[in-house]
């Protein structure tokens, strides 16, 4: 007879050599063992295929039942929650969510938890969003929840997790949860991260993000171990309705003559040393072959020296900062949250105008005050380099400053989200910060290749 069991985030597949051509692709043997062994998340496959046809025993799940769950909702399903919970379902409640920030993907979660009714692990990104899923999770659901994360080691029948910690606790826990529910998917199919995934045997997985896309092959490595893309809305169709309607502007500021003629010496010595060494960025090895050609060639160091020295003068120009202070005056009264590429931009902005700041350095306790007085009016004004660009609650936002950023679409649609959430009367705008005749301009191009800019 076959026997499951699981072992240190792996399954033990006992008496399956007559049955290794209905496993084909599912199992491996380990000659260390002297047994087939399989991957943790390959559970639900291999119970579909044998269930029915062979005989078996089930000794690897070990998670809880919840048949007493308590679900405290005060809320009834929008359209897009409903059909997203419905497409769920069809997929054999296994499967990606993608919703825009705003939009309740923690409600669907919620009806996921309900529905399934077995032991839910959540695993998010940060320690703000263990805080913040976990206070909502113990009201709705009536129940101490599990905290795994920033020094608590708590497991419950539904517990709350970083990234990190369900890393580090998966192959102890992987037989522990019956339904996994990945919040900011996209930071899954890391290297590491993907290994939270595969060492649980967690039949039923529900991903939540408002952007799955990414430069790598992740995106596939997302579908296949949490499922299939099932639904997905947009910005752009959901804004006055479920999100506050909105707008975007881009801003060209002209820097100063000094500043102007410093960026173009800088930016000139780097443009030469790519043409002398032939380095292109058309291909996905440009920044390792200029960062080993800046450690090589001779005068390599202050060619880096310049490359920064150009990116700083664009990203935080002084015609960037008193833009910035006309249209905080502009917006007097309303909640503004002033993004930067940078901490060291972050940090300039808030010492010349006197503004908290936050960044990755910032303590727990600290970032905890900040954004209570942020969402109190204490602090109308809150800078920061890239913490608050997924996750962090703030539905008192209104105005989103892009003083500075990447070329990822990813963040500058996460840095909109978070002006998005739906309040009365409330209409967000977003502002983004150019340097006029800067490399800017390009970057800026990059990152709106995304349908929310484009209405």
């Amino acid at each position: 007879m076959l026997s499951l069991s699981f072992h240190s985030g792996t399954l033990i597949v006992n008496g399956a050599e007559p049955h290794a051509d209905l496993l084909a692709g599912l199992i491996k043997y380990d000659s260390r063992v002297g047994q087939y062994r399989a991957q943790a998340y390959h559970y639900a496959q291999i119970m579909r295929r044998i269930h029915g046809k062979i005989d078996y025993e089930d000794h690897a799940q070990a998670y809880a039942k919840l048949n007493d769950l308590k679900w405290l909702t005060k809320f009834t399903p929008r359209i897009h929650q409903a059909e997203s919970f419905e497409a769920w379902k069809k997929v054999g409640k296994r499967g990606v969510a993608v919703l825009p920030t705003g939009s309740g993907k923690s409600f669907l979660a919620q009806m996921a938890i309900n529905e399934v009714k077995r032991a839910t692990l959540v695993v998010v990104p940060t320690l703000d969003l263990v805080q913040q899923w976990a206070s909502q999770l113990e009201e709705v659901f009536d129940q101490e929840i599990g905290v795994l994360g920033g020094g608590s080691k708590e497991i419950r029948d539904i517990t709350v997790s970083t990234y990190d910690s369900a890393l580090l606790m998966m192959e102890f826990m992987g037989d522990r949860f019956g339904l996994l529910i990945f919040d900011e998917c996209h930071h899954l199919p890391g290297e590491r991260n993907r290994l939270s995934a595969t060492m649980s045997l967690a039949p039923f997985r529900l991903g939540l993000t408002a952007t799955p896309e990414r430069n790598d092959d992740g995106e596939n490595v997302l579908y296949e171990i949490v499922g299939p893309q099932c639904y997905r809305a947009h910005i752009d169709e959901m804004q006055g309705d479920v999100l506050s309607p909105y707008q975007t502007e881009r801003i060209e500021v002209q820097m100063d003559d000094d500043e102007a003629l410093a960026y173009e010496e800088n930016r000139e010595l780097y443009k030469q040393f790519l043409r002398d060494q032939n380095i292109s960025f058309k291909n996905g090895n440009g920044w390792a072959s200029f960062i080993i050609a800046c450690a090589k060639v001779p005068g390599g160091r202050e060619v880096f020296k310049a490359f920064r020295e150009q990116k700083r003068i664009s990203n935080s120009s002084r015609a960037k900062l008193r833009c910035l202070w006309d249209l905080l005056c502009q917006h007097r009264g309303e909640r503004v949250i002033i993004f930067t590429n940078d901490n060291s931009t972050a940090y300039e902005i808030g010492k010349t105008f006197f503004f908290p700041v936050l960044t990755h350095h910032t303590k727990l306790a600290e970032r905890k005050d900040f954004l209570q007085k942020f969402r109190s009016g204490t602090y109308p004004v809150l800078v920061t380099s890239k913490v608050l660009n997924e996750g962090v609650d703030v539905p008192e936002a209104s105005v989103g400053i892009v003083v500075s950023g990447s070329g990822s679409t990813r963040e500058h649609v996460q840095r909109l989200g978070r002006i998005l959430r739906k309040s009365e009367g409330k209409r967000a705008i977003l502002y983004e910060l150019i340097s006029e005749g800067t490399a800017e301009y390009y970057v800026s191009e990059r990152r709106r290749e995304h349908r929310a800019y484009k209405k």
